[in-house]
């Protein structure tokens, strides 16, 4: 029982102090609630005081920036206000000048019509005056106005004209005077500052062979090997009783340089036959043909002049086996390039020009035997085929007189051309006559149809024509002959007989592989 009691007493103390607990509990966390809010209120206001009290400053701030501004601004306002009033006093003041000036120039204009009107009333007296003078000169005078003026006028155009006349023929003669002389200055200087050697081109060769025994080697039996080569070359082989020595004549000196390489070279082969030597006959003009590119190509390179199209070089190099009255055409062309280039620096021309129209001056010469025509009407077609200048052109077609020049440069061409053939030994009047004759019978010969090649041999003596076998047969040869014949004894003029030989001759080739 007493369990019992003290086991509800415990329970009912323990329920107790637990609900005191509870209270106190429950009072102690209010009593903290309520300091946190008061904390909270108190920190807001203080918060709000700070933000008042910063508002308050930033405003007083703001306040001070713009009443610092506005003055600023009034001061601006202020200068500008009495830069305006400057201005416009200076304004007033220019108005001012202005005005005084305008007044000025009015009262001068006034003044200078006044003066106007005073002069225009002398004039007009001063009119009157003279012209009741010329009335009263022309009645003593007995002579109008008009007349005594044509009187005066050719009373001075009568004495002028023959002052002007005096003086004219003695400008005249002073010029020309001054041009022979400075022409002659021009052409010593030019002259004296080019000098070459004068040599004189002849149509013989002469090979020195090693022993007598060559020559009956080259004679070959029964004569087929000089034949051969006469016939292939067509040139003159002249076998006499000079010892080791042969002549080779031709007036053709390109042919005659051929047949003394090719004979050169089957001399030292050792081998000659007529199958060799027109195998060497072959190659040789192969070599000539490389020979007359290096030496056109030699000429340009000495003169200094570029941008010349390869087959003119070509041609120019053939210059070097053509002659004019004995004179070497390329050699010729050279001199005359450099004489116009020095009297075209002395005249202060361009001289790179006036050197390329003196080398191509006589460029037709180097195939005046191929085409037809006088070699400055081939010369001329040469330089427009090429597309040289102008200029060139001109100076081809004038260098003779036969077209007048149109420019300086042509001129002066035709000067050094003169001076080059005008120098003692530089041509032979008689040896180019001589050539002439030998291209007439040749060209005689060429003109009849079935005619391969022909030659003019023993110095115009004989005329051999070598005909195509498949295009004329025998008898025909026999009438080729006899109409050359006829037509060499109606056109040309020759001392003694010309012998005519037609060969005809039929070869046939196999080769067997």
């Amino acid at each position: 029982m007493e369990l019992v009691l003290f086991s509800t007493l415990g329970l009912i103390f323990g329920v107790l102090l637990t609900v005191i607990i509870v209270v106190v509990f429950i009072k102690t966390r209010g009593k903290k609630s309520d300091n946190i809010i008061e904390k909270a209120k108190k920190e807001a206001d203080k918060t709000k005081r700070e933000a008042l009290l910063e508002l308050k400053e930033e405003q007083f701030k703001l306040k001070q920036e713009t009443e610092k501004e506005i003055k600023e601004r009034k001061s601006e306002i202020k200068d500008a206000e009495e830069r305006l009033q400057q201005r416009e006093n200076s304004i007033d003041r220019r108005d001012q000048i202005l005005q005084d000036r305008e007044n000025l120039l009015s009262d001068k204009e006034n003044n200078l019509e006044q003066r106007q009107k005073d002069i225009q009333k002398l004039e007009e007296k001063t009119n009157d005056v003279l012209k009741e003078q010329l009335e009263k000169l022309e009645k003593i005078s007995g002579l109008s106005k008009e007349e005594a003026r044509k009187m005066v006028m050719k009373h001075v155009e009568d004495s002028m004209t023959k002052e002007i006349a005096a003086y004219i023929k003695d400008q005249e003669a002073q010029a020309k005077l001054d041009v022979d002389k400075k022409a002659k200055n021009l052409l010593t200087m030019a002259m004296q500052k080019y000098a070459s050697d004068v040599t004189n081109e002849v149509t013989i060769s002469v090979i020195n062979l090693p022993n007598d025994d060559m020559k009956g080697r080259i004679i070959g039996r029964e004569g087929r090997n000089i034949r051969t080569i006469e016939a292939v070359t067509g040139v003159d082989l002249i076998i006499d009783d000079t010892p080791e020595t042969i002549v080779i004549s031709s007036f053709d000196p390109l042919r005659r340089e051929i047949a003394k390489v090719t004979i050169e070279n089957l001399i030292k082969d050792g081998r000659i036959h007529p199958g060799r030597i027109e195998e060497i006959y072959e190659k040789t003009c192969n070599e000539i043909h490389s020979k007359i590119i290096e030496k056109g190509e030699e000429a340009i390179f000495n003169l200094g002049i570029s941008k010349i199209d390869p087959e003119l070089i070509e041609i120019i190099g053939k210059l070097h086996f053509r002659t004019s009255y004995g004179q070497n055409a390329l050699q010729h062309s050279i001199e005359v390039a450099n004489l116009s280039g020095l009297l075209a620096a002395e005249v202060g021309e361009n001289v790179s020009l006036a050197k390329r129209a003196g080398l191509l001056h006589d460029i037709g010469k180097a195939i005046d035997f191929e085409v037809e025509g006088s070699h400055v009407e081939i010369g001329e077609m040469i330089a427009k085929k090429y597309g040289e200048d102008e200029v060139v052109i001109n100076t081809i077609a004038s260098h003779h007189g036969d077209v007048k020049p149109t420019s300086i440069i042509a001129s002066l061409v035709a000067i050094a051309d003169a001076i080059s053939a005008a120098r003692p030994g530089a041509r032979n009047d008689s040896l180019e006559n001589y050539i002439k004759r030998l291209q007439q019978l040749e060209e005689i010969a060429n003109s009849f149809e079935g005619v391969e090649k022909s030659f003019a041999m023993q110095a115009g003596r004989e005329l051999r024509v070598i005909v195509k076998p498949d295009e004329m047969d025998e008898l025909t040869s026999i009438k080729v002959a006899r109409d050359i014949k006829d037509r060499i004894e109606k056109e040309m003029q020759y001392p003694g007989t010309i012998k005519v030989t037609v060969i005809r001759e039929t070869r046939v080739v196999e080769e067997a592989r």
